[in-house]
């Protein structure tokens, strides 16, 4: 069983809390995990219980140290983000980060910079000579290592699923995007998990014009790959009404 982690913004006693008492084979945090420390030593007390996966959202990369602690930890290699993994005997797609109009906004927007790569080089090149060493440290640059990029939505969408996971949410959600519908999609998954909205609505209504099951997970919320909520989310009940 997969569990998906909610938004946690630095609180991850719940996780531990839950994760010793389920056991699950394997957890997904859903973005805006927001790192005190490095995630391998947050998660120490349980990652002989259950895998640890993640994508990052768009607060991941507010501050230097927090960018680090996630980015730099011992999981770094367990970033969902662009790729597919097989966890649990599930294939697991992930779409981490945000839509920022200022690299790719999908709703009415070109695409300004195709890849993080292309926008590195970028912005090297807008820099004074004796500053372009220190580009890839710079504010703008931590930034956009949670924003989406083409590239990596190209890249996923030619791949096959059962699950996907993003921060951003599927059109269904009033703030949501309908390339995420798209992608999903492309990638023939069933079902869709994703969080930084910080509700969980009910999209039961819009399945069949999806194609697919979508989940939203909320602020601190976990839930199990069938949908169930296994701890409901600090403002569920609140943004419902």
């Amino acid at each position: 069983m997969i569990y998906f982690i909610g938004d946690v913004h630095g609180h991850f006693d719940h996780v531990i809390e839950i994760v010793r008492r389920d056991m699950p084979a394997a957890i997904i945090f859903l973005g805006d995990l927001d790192c005190s420390r490095p995630l391998h030593e947050i998660v120490a007390p349980i990652h002989d219980l259950s895998e640890v996966w993640w994508i990052p959202g768009n607060h991941d990369a507010d501050r230097d140290q927090a960018s680090r602690n996630l980015f730099d930890s011992e999981f770094a290699d367990r970033n969902l983000h662009g790729r597919v993994a097989v966890i649990d005997g599930l294939r697991v797609g992930g779409l981490g980060g945000v839509f920022r109009g200022d690299i790719w906004y999908p709703t009415g927007g070109n695409i300004r910079h195709e890849s993080h790569d292309e926008y590195i080089a970028w912005l090297t090149r807008q820099q004074p000579t004796r500053l372009r060493a220190s580009v890839p440290l710079s504010g703008k640059a931590r930034k956009h290592r949670t924003s989406i990029f083409h590239s990596d939505y190209v890249r996923l969408a030619k791949q096959q699923a059962d699950i996907l996971v993003t921060h951003e949410a599927p059109s269904c959600h009033p703030n949501g995007f309908a390339v995420i519908d798209e992608l999903a999609r492309s990638m023939a998954v069933k079902k869709t998990f994703h969080g930084h909205q910080h509700d969980n609505l009910d999209y039961q209504q819009h399945r069949t014009a999806l194609g697919f099951q979508a989940f939203g997970v909320g602020f601190c919320g976990i839930a199990d790959q069938d949908g169930n909520v296994i701890r409901a989310g600090d403002y569920d009940e609140a943004r419902r009404r």
